[in-house]
């Protein structure tokens, strides 16, 4: 599994620390740190430009209202 979390480092506690021991259970695990460009706005407006992309997510966020099209999972069933 691989999982990238995006974080203010002051919003670092125990509760993400229980998360992750939970999530990756008897694993080892690898923790990488680097200071995050703060680009989710230009990643936003990138996405929104192309009118094919602006369509599908807003249809993606339309099905999310509506719960439909959802795909559900166990995270149990990924190990």
């Amino acid at each position: 599994m691989y999982s990238i979390y995006k974080m203010q480092a002051d919003e670092l506690n125990k509760d993400f620390l229980d998360t992750l021991k939970t999530l990756f259970k008897h694993k080892q695990i690898e923790i990488v740190i680097s200071e995050a460009e703060q680009v989710e706005e230009n990643e936003t407006n990138y996405l929104l430009h192309n009118a094919n992309n602006c369509e599908h997510l807003m249809k993606a966020l339309e099905n999310i209202a509506q719960k439909k099209n959802l795909v559900s999972f166990d995270i149990d069933d990924l190990t």
